[in-house]
């Protein structure tokens, strides 16, 4: 490190150069990414995309790329409202690329719906929706509206953005800006701003180039630029923060800097690495659109860390200096801030004297909070939780009160034969008329659509035929799903067709069960995975084999009780008083994206502790006082980082979409709950504990790998040191 660190400053002009050159290019590559996101949504592998491909092939549709049209008009009208939709629904489907009407009926005595198919995914045909709404244009003596699911990602792509321009740009930018102005005092602020300026485009055009090959999603962005700016901002807080206790111990700049490398850079180093494991967990998931997050997450902490290496010495030896020289706090405050007597150092003190009863409190709190994550209910998601005033919204709530919940995304029955021209044989047609009416006679089932005259059902060979299930429940209900459940297992089995016959659900209801099951059957195995890399990972960084244990069961808790937290908030209405929307169900995308994100980034916060802790201790402190120093000259910017983080993750709070404000707050809770009562109280407490323990590393785990062991064994006795410049606080 010493080696590398001289030579970045040696050549600091030649590294200048070339992030500016990687600045100007990764710019140009970024500009180009968001029209090559998408929300394709794929779950590869399950009888869903069976069902969809036969669709396609056979039918030139997707149930996810239709539209349909609502129309509502006086009691007793729909007989005549029938020809003015009909005339509609073909107009509107002239200006959608593969578009066909599919039916036109009546679902009420007031309400005819038209139902449009394509063979674009949503991310395609959502473009068409403002020609499709001009297409219909009025019908006389009714209200006409445009739905579907395409229909209301296009509505929703505007309030999307705004909420999250809201989050970023009046709520997180903002707060983190005030907490790091505070937290420097100086403009040495600007650093952090420097370096996310570099890092975040350089990991955006990686993800550019992978953008070619892969879908991946449209808010992938968005977490880059999240993640980004928290990584940055934690890293440049540990290194100039330990820069300038370098120079003010009397060391020249460059030595100071130097010596900066060697102890906050290698931190940053294994700090980095272990976020990378954290979030690359995505890219082993088996969803496309999870892996495409894994992408980003793998890359956003390795270009941090280059950045950490490379860039951030040479800032230092540039600008540290100058830049500090501009006060933005009172010299009086900063001086107390700094000094021996400060808040970090008395609560060590007092953690030191109590640690048993502060474990003890600290965890029995946590395992409270986290209780109520038994009671977490996963969903595939809901249009429950999205704004009403839209108007795809309205018409599916037109639609639903009439027809039923499940009328935007219907199950999608396929029936296969294998045979064209199969789906005249009587022992088939025997089996669908018995599939029908069980379906009928389902309590979950509001209407079965199936027309034996039309190529939208029965396709021109005559080997596929299809039936439209519209549920009485939304899709992603627990009702629904058991609806899917109780379909694959019990009705299609007892409808009894021929043998050679498959027969595939998909659609709404359907793809929630598939994208539970491949979600949370890899799940577990990738935590495993993750937890058994990251504990070898903090044995080499803190040379000992029971800090990572406790940093990994710690990391599991704060999760858990974030999970806990999402129960009371959502689940059970705590957050109503706060402006969330309470919702029976966590979407179950968000548990995953949770772990990954918190797992990584509390890993930051415990090797910047627990690394200055281990410093302390091979400088010959006892274990009281190397806690206690650790906490003293590191808790002030692991909190600092963690407000930062907070208040980008409350930015999605902000929102009117239930998602993201799931995200959002799981994330928010899980970071303010680490760096608070686990950082600042549970770990300095549990390791006052375990006393030399700590430190322990046989000498036999040492040699596989190849670090140097503790210098104390745990039974032997140890001086504590004579008081003066090395007590606490100094």
């Amino acid at each position: 490190m010493e080696r590398w660190t001289r030579a970045m400053i040696r050549y600091r002009w030649a590294v200048v150069a070339v992030w500016v050159v990687v600045f100007v290019v990764s710019s140009a590559a970024a500009s180009g990414l968001s029209r090559l996101l998408t929300n394709r949504f794929s779950l590869p592998g399950t009888d869903t995309q069976r069902a969809e491909r036969i669709l396609e092939d056979h039918f030139d549709q997707k149930s996810t790329g239709s539209f349909m049209i609502v129309v509502r008009g006086a009691p007793g009208s729909a007989p005549q409202l029938l020809p003015a939709v009909d005339q509609a629904a073909h107009r509107a489907a002239g200006v959608l690329p593969s578009g066909d009407v599919a039916s036109v009926q009546p679902v009420s005595d007031s309400i005819v719906n038209a139902r449009i198919v394509s063979n674009l995914e949503p991310a395609d045909a959502k473009g068409y929706t403002d020609r499709m709404r001009a297409a219909v244009g009025t019908v006389p003596g009714a209200q006409a509206y445009v739905t579907g699911q395409a229909a209301i990602e296009h509505d929703l792509d505007p309030v999307f953005k705004h909420d999250l321009k809201v989050g970023e740009l009046y709520i997180a930018i903002p707060i983190a800006l005030v907490i790091l102005a505070f937290v420097f005092g100086t403009l040495a602020f600007l650093l952090p701003l420097i370096f996310a300026a570099a890092a975040i485009p350089t990991t955006l055009a990686i993800i550019w180039i992978f953008a070619h090959y892969m879908e991946l999603s449209t808010y992938l962005q968005n977490l880059v630029t999240l993640i980004g700016l928290g990584i940055a901002v934690d890293y440049s807080l540990l290194i100039i923060y330990r820069y300038r206790e370098e120079i003010h111990s009397g060391k020249a700049t460059q030595d100071a800097i130097v010596a900066t490398m060697q102890t906050a850079g290698r931190a940053v180093v294994f700090s980095g690495t272990a976020v990378a494991i954290g979030l690359a967990l995505m890219l082993a998931m088996p969803l496309p659109f999870m892996r495409g997050f894994g992408i980003g997450g793998l890359f956003i902490p390795i270009i941090s860390v280059a950045c950490a290496l490379t860039l951030l010495p040479v800032l230092l030896y540039f600008l540290a200096a100058k830049l500090d020289r501009v006060r933005l706090l009172p010299r009086f405050i900063t001086e107390r801030r700094e000094a021996e007597e400060n808040f970090w150092a008395r609560l060590a003190r007092a953690i030191m004297r109590h640690p048993a009863a502060i474990a003890a409190g600290t965890t029995a709190l946590l395992v409270a909070i986290a209780l109520p994550a038994v009671a977490l209910e996963l969903g595939p998601g809901s249009n429950k939780g999205i704004p009403r005033n839209l108007e795809s919204v309205q018409g599916l709530d037109i639609l639903s009160d009439a027809v039923g919940a499940g009328a935007l995304a219907p199950t999608a029955v396929v029936i296969d034969s294998h045979r064209p021209g199969a789906a005249d044989d009587a022992r088939l047609q025997a089996g669908l008329t018995r599939l029908q009416d069980s379906l009928r006679a389902d309590p979950q089932v509001a209407a079965v659509i199936f027309d034996p005259a039309s190529t939208q059902f029965v396709d021109p060979s005559r080997r596929y035929l299809q039936l439209q299930v519209i549920g009485k429940s939304e899709y992603g209900t627990p009702a629904s799903l058991d609806f899917a459940k109780r379909l694959r297992q019990d009705i299609v089995p007892a409808a009894g067709f021929p043998t050679g016959v498959d027969v595939y659900a998909g659609g709404g209801p359907p793809s929630g069960v598939d994208f539970l099951h491949l979600t949370y059957s890899a799940f577990p195995w990738l935590v495993l995975g993750v937890l058994v890399l990251t504990y070898f990972l903090l044995l080499r960084a803190f040379r000992s084999i029971v800090l990572p244990l406790k940093a990994i069961i710690l990391n599991l808790l704060s999760i858990t009780a974030a999970y806990g937290l999402l129960v009371v908030f959502f689940k059970w209405g705590a957050g109503d008083a706060l402006g969330l929307i309470s919702f029976d169900q966590i979407e179950g995308w968000i548990p995953v994206f949770i772990f990954a994100m918190v797992f990584g980034l509390s890993m930051d916060y415990e090797v910047f502790l627990v690394s200055r802790m281990r410093e302390e201790w091979d400088a010959g402190r006892d274990n009281e006082t190397a806690v206690a120093l650790g906490l003293a000259k590191t808790g002030r910017i692991v909190t600092a980082a963690g407000l930062v983080m907070f208040a980008a993750f409350m930015g999605f709070v902000a929102g009117s979409i239930v998602g993201l404000q799931q995200f959002g707050f799981g994330l928010g809770a899980a970071i303010i709950i680490d760096v608070t009562i686990i950082r600042a109280l549970l770990v300095p407490s549990a390791m006052a504990l375990f006393g030399r323990w700590n430190w322990w590393l046989p000498q036999n785990v040492a040699r596989v790998f190849r670090v140097r062991n503790s210098p104390l064994a745990p039974s032997a006795p140890r001086a504590r040191p004579a008081p003066g410049p090395s007590s606490v606080g100094s």
